[in-house]
């Protein structure tokens, strides 16, 4: 079994289109919360993970989990994503995961990333009350760090 199962993948905008968008938050968070039981009845001990794209954009990421908690979705573990290019500096990474762990007091994971993966981890596991519970690099042979110093070469 598992010990963690996350509900979708980057689903700040909905899962199952149309009608789990999240211009119909009810009922995406009835889709939301039929994946989270049907993962509890096979094992109630799984720890559910819901994993949006907002690194580092936090008024987005608040918009999304207030959305889904107001409707009592239940869940363990806030999912971010992380890529410079669409979600902002390594600081709005943390500035994000910070005020995430103060509002919600659930763990964070930055369950998506490629590049500066050592501020990443810094990041993750430096949180407060050691609530940063992990990274997961995707696509570990593709360097997104080449892309990075490429732009950052043209610009100088």
């Amino acid at each position: 079994m598992p010990d963690m199962v996350q509900i979708g993948n980057e689903i700040n905008h909905g899962l199952v289109w149309p009608e789990g968008s999240i211009n119909h938050p009810d009922s995406m968070a009835q889709l939301i919360s039929a994946g989270v039981a049907s993962v509890k009845s096979v094992d109630p001990s799984i720890v559910i993970m819901l994993h949006i794209a907002l690194g580092g954009q936090h008024d987005e990421a608040v918009f999304f989990l207030d959305q889904v908690l107001v409707r009592k979705v239940p869940f363990d573990v806030i999912g971010l994503s992380y890529y410079p290019q669409w979600h902002g500096t390594v600081a709005d990474l943390q500035a994000n995961m910070n005020e995430l762990v103060k509002r919600y007091g659930k763990s964070v994971i930055v369950a998506e990333y490629s590049a500066r993966k050592e501020e990443v981890n810094k990041v993750a596991f430096e949180l407060p009350g050691q609530q940063g519970k992990g990274t997961f690099i995707w696509e570990p042979l593709n360097t997104w760090e080449r892309v990075l110093i490429k732009k950052a070469r043209r610009m100088s």
